[in-house]
C-alpha cells in the first residue's frame, strides 16, 4: 500500500519531507505563541483598567495598580506609563513622585511620547533646556498636547522668549 492510497490527494505535498513540515509548523507555533502572549498582556491591561474605573466590576484601584505593575515589570511602555500615573496621582497607592518619575523615564526610554510629555513636570524647575527638549521630542512624535503646550509657551513667552512664529508649530 502506498501513501497516495492512504492520504487524500488534496493534502499530499510533492517533494516535501515531514521534517520540513515540522519546521514550518514549529515556526507557525512560535508566531501563534507570540500573538497569544500579546493578547494575554492586552487582557491584563484591560482588566487593570476595568478595576481602576470600576467598569464592569467593583472599583479596586490597588488591584488595578497590581495589574499595571505586573505588565510593567515585563517592560511594556504603556503599563509603565499607567503605573507611573498611579504613583503620580495616588491611585491605589500613596503619592510617590520619585517612583512615578522612574516609571515615566522607563516608558520614555521605550519611546512612549506621553511619558516624554509627563516627564516635563519633573524637569520644569531643573532647567528650561531639558523641559523644552522633552516637549519638542513629544511634539515631533505627534503628541498633540505637547504641540499645544509648546505653542502656548512661545505664544505667551512663558520661561522662554516670546516668538509667534515658533508658537505656530
Amino acid at each position: 500500500m502506498n501513501i497516495k492510497e492512504i492520504v487524500p490527494a488534496n493534502i499530499i505535498i510533492e517533494n516535501c519531507s515531514f521534517e520540513k513540515v515540522n519546521d514550518i509548523e514549529l515556526k507557525q507555533a512560535k508566531i501563534i505563541r507570540k500573538h497569544l502572549i500579546y493578547l494575554l498582556i492586552l487582557a491584563q491591561l484591560y482588566v487593570g483598567s476595568c478595576y481602576q474605573t470600576g467598569y464592569g466590576t467593583t472599583k479596586d484601584e490597588k488591584l488595578a495598580l497590581k495589574y499595571y505593575e505586573k505588565i510593567a515589570n515585563m517592560g511594556y511602555a504603556l503599563c509603565l506609563l499607567k503605573a507611573g500615573y498611579c504613583y503620580n496621582c495616588g491611585i491605589g497607592t500613596s503619592v510617590n513622585y520619585q517612583k512615578a518619575f522612574e516609571l515615566y523615564q522607563q516608558a520614555e526610554s521605550l519611546g512612549n511620547i506621553v511619558a516624554q510629555y509627563n516627564l516635563n513636570k519633573y524637569y520644569i524647575g531643573k532647567g528650561v533646556e531639558q523641559t523644552l527638549a522633552l516637549y519638542h521630542q513629544a511634539a515631533n512624535s505627534g503628541y498633540n498636547l505637547a504641540q499645544y503646550k509648546i505653542g502656548r509657551l512661545y505664544e505667551y513667552g512663558i520661561v522662554i522668549k516670546k516668538d509667534i512664529k515658533q508658537a505656530i508649530y
